[in-house]
């Protein structure tokens, strides 16, 4: 491979993690389309290198989110058991599923990013008295965080523990086919279910992205589809970027960015879909 080529994937991978590890996106979510539509990759391999690069971009951002204590270390426990078995179980439809259906899953998923993105957060702190017999009481998952921009201590109450769970297992199973880490359904999954503020459900997520992807790392790795010299450049990529997007994420508040995610999220939308379909793009895949 080319150094130029090396070079080119290091970028791209670290601005991909950059802007995706200040929501707790990963990178995999921009990745898996630039490998596939820029660089000609096939979509397997760029999964491949993508759950990788989730790996590495997990474990480079969990230090900053643990020492601003912005991760709920024992929710992200809790939610893992449900979301590592959904990736199990997509695993064994890895060699199931159709790379057409994948292209266009992932259009689906880009555009429920765009979607949820779009539609205004609530930063609610849910403060008040704590439902004893609710699961978050019996679990110890209630928090608080040090919010810079208010200066002052944040309390939050996790709500709605079971339907999270549900959708935990959702968000697995489409990470395991798509390698983009799920952190795109957790954060949605995060605010509306359990009722987060947007912080805390970014930095958690990115705490679970690494292990979820974990979960079928393995499996791809069996079946040849992580080429060394693309997961490579990839993951170093992802690390340097992920170290940059806690930084940004503990100072700046996401609202800036949403909307310059929306277009990116829109276009890439509109290629994997077009992809599915078969229709040709300059520079995407055969």
């Amino acid at each position: 491979m080319a150094a130029s080529t090396i070079l080119w994937l290091f970028a791209a991978a670290f601005g991909a993690s950059a802007l995706g590890g200040v929501l707790g996106m990963a990178s995999g979510i921009f990745i898996v389309p630039i490998l596939t539509l820029l660089f000609g990759v096939d979509i397997h391999v760029a999964i491949g290198a993508s759950i990788i690069s989730v790996i590495a971009c997990s474990c480079g951002s969990a230090g900053p989110f643990l020492k601003g204590r912005l991760t709920n270390v024992r929710l992200a426990i809790v939610l893992e058991t449900a979301t590592t078995l959904g990736a199990l179980t997509g695993v064994f439809l890895i060699g199931i599923v159709s790379t057409e259906f994948l292209y266009g899953l992932f259009a689906a998923i880009l555009a429920l990013s765009a979607q949820q993105m779009l539609a205004r957060r609530r930063e609610a702190a849910h403060a008040g008295t704590p439902d004893a017999a609710s699961w978050a009481t019996a679990l110890r998952l209630h928090s608080s965080f040090p919010d810079r921009a208010l200066g002052r201590e944040v309390h939050y109450q996790v709500g709605r523990v079971p339907l999270g769970l549900s959708l935990m297992y959702g968000a697995g199973l489409i990470s395991a086919l798509l390698g983009i880490g799920s952190g795109v359904l957790k954060i949605p999954a995060m605010d509306a279910a359990l009722r987060l503020p947007i912080k805390v459900s970014s930095a958690t997520s990115n705490f679970m992205i690494g292990v979820t992807a974990a979960a079928s790392a393995g499996a791809y790795f069996v079946r040849g589809d992580i080429d060394i010299g693309i997961a490579g450049p990839v993951a170093l990529g992802s690390v340097a970027g992920a170290l940059l997007g806690a930084r940004l994420l503990l100072g700046l508040p996401a609202d800036k960015l949403r909307i310059f995610f929306v277009v990116v999220l829109a276009l890439l939308a509109v290629q994997m879909l077009l992809s599915a379909l078969g229709v040709s793009i300059p520079g995407g895949p055969a």
